[in-house]
């Protein structure tokens, strides 16, 4: 896979995420995929979750570097 279907398949991997985190009051936004990283940023009631760290990497990292191996890491951007 290109970097360009990478990044395509992460987009709908995280529009399927985005439900469950408006249904708590949060958001998530794609920044970019760079260097096998993913670039979001976390808003609204995600943004200062005590749970951010778990959402994050048990949660949507989890999710993303199973489906798409390519991508070693998610980062959240402030």
């Amino acid at each position: 896979m290109n970097d360009k279907e990478i990044e395509i398949k992460i987009k709908n991997l995280l529009e399927k995420m985005r439900p469950f985190l408006i249904n708590d009051g949060g958001d998530l936004e794609f920044i970019k995929y760079e260097d096998h990283k993913v670039y979001i940023k976390l808003s609204g009631a995600c943004k200062d979750c005590s749970m951010l760290d778990i959402t994050l990497k048990d949660g949507i990292e989890e999710m993303i570097t199973t489906e798409i191996p390519e991508v070693t890491e998610v980062i959240n951007i402030q």
